[in-house]
């Protein structure tokens, strides 16, 4: 690994300040687990390092009176286990546990995972589904970035170069509200998904659908809204007729690539494949 200097500011203050002083050239650390392996294949080469694992209240996970925030330092494993997480939204738990192995879990964090902004992560689908909105700060100002405008490209997003993401914040769930997340793993249940599916509906009293969110992960250069499936499903029932429409609809959004884990064609059908069993499950 290349020399570089390393920082641990205290405070989130001290650590916005240090990073407006050489933005371009200095790489922010949360829990490492992506940014330590691209350093050691040569693939970055950063002049500083800022870890902000001593800025203790951005682990915060709590309850607002909007919904919940979940602090950026917060790990995938203390997600899973949060009751606060699990209350909001049980396919949100699910998801972070879903993620790689234990120990990954326990060191990889939110922030670090939306910033690296690799479309087969697990996070961001179920978060994008419960219309997530992340919170960057800077030295000088603060943004609230809906997550479908945070991801921009493979492994980039719209944060600028001396701003760091301190949060994501969730809404409140419609009353009566179902969500879960599907992960497809024809290999070992520690890899990246083929495709990953999450779907949140909620229902009048007639069972027309009143609201609908499909997300879907490993299907395109970045996670990705099915807006034309979430359209579809609105105002009617959720029966088989509907859900294999919206599915039909998912898969046509989707834009794959070859890869180990399948062929663009095979995605693709995988897509609708699982949204439909994820539509199936919350109807």
């Amino acid at each position: 690994m290349r020399p570089f200097d390393y920082l641990e500011p205290e405070t989130l203050d001290e650590a916005l300040a240090l990073l407006a002083d050489d933005p371009d050239d200095t790489l922010v650390m949360a829990g490492g687990t992506a940014i330590v392996i691209l350093m050691k294949q040569d693939l970055i080469r950063p002049a500083r390092v800022i870890g902000l694992r001593r800025i203790a209240p951005l682990r915060a996970i709590g309850a607002t009176d909007e919904g919940l925030r979940l602090g950026a330092l917060a790990t995938h494993g203390a997600l899973a286990r949060s009751p606060e997480v699990r209350g909001h939204a049980a396919a949100l738990a699910s998801t972070f546990a879903a993620v790689a192995t234990v120990r990954i879990r326990e060191q990889a964090t939110l922030g670090g995972n939306l910033a690296h902004a690799d479309p087969a992560q697990d996070p961001p689908v179920t978060l994008l589904a419960l219309d997530g909105v992340a919170v960057a700060r800077s030295k000088t100002r603060a943004r609230r970035i809906p997550l479908d405008a945070l991801f921009v490209d493979l492994f980039e997003t719209s944060l600028e170069p001396d701003e760091l993401l301190v949060a994501v914040e969730l809404p409140r769930l419609p009353v009566g509200a179902r969500a879960t997340y599907k992960k497809f793993l024809p290999a070992t249940l520690d890899d990246y998904a083929t495709v990953s599916v999450a779907a949140v509906v909620a229902t009048d009293a007639t069972g027309a659908c009143t609201h609908a969110r499909i997300a879907l992960g490993g299907a395109g250069p970045v996670p990705l809204r099915a807006r034309a499936a979430e359209r579809s499903l609105l105002r009617r029932r959720l029966d088989d007729a509907a859900i294999r429409e919206a599915a039909a609809l998912a898969a046509a959004a989707t834009d794959p690539i070859d890869d180990l884990r399948g062929s663009a064609e095979y995605k693709r059908a995988m897509a609708g494949v699982w949204t439909a069993r994820a539509l199936r499950e919350v109807a």
